[in-house]
Parts: structure tokens; sequence; C-alpha cells
């Protein structure tokens, strides 16, 4: 094998290196990404039951006072 053909193996081997470490990267970012997302789907899911709760015992409230009516 002569020295540029080497060379330019080394310079395809780095930078498919290079490649996999930034995929990494994204990887991780993505990741974290995912579960601060996940962690706001989960709060809002807490808050529309919450709000639900609300509303169910508002209606029940009004449908209370027309009974009494």
């Amino acid at each position: 094998m002569s020295l540029e053909v080497l060379e330019q193996l080394e310079a395809k081997v780095q930078t498919a290196v290079d490649n996999i470490a930034l995929q990494k990267m994204e990887i991780e970012e993505l990741k974290a990404q995912n579960q601060r997302l996940k962690d706001e789907n989960q709060q809002l899911r807490n808050d529309h039951q919450a709000w639900q709760e609300r509303l169910r015992a508002l209606l029940g409230k009004m449908d209370q006072m027309a009974d009494a009516v």
C-alpha cells in the first residue's frame, strides 16, 4: 500500500470517528430533550386532570342548586 492510500484511509477513518462522536452527542441531547418533553407532558396531564376534577366539582354544585330549587 502506498503512503498516499494509507493517508486517505486514515483521513476517512478519522472523519468516521468524528461523525460518530457528533452523533453520540446529538443522541444525548435528544435523550435529554425527550425526557424534558416527557416531564412536561406528565405535568400537563396532571394539570388537565386537576382542571377536570375542579370542573366536575363545580358542575356538581350547580346540579345540587338546581335540585334544591
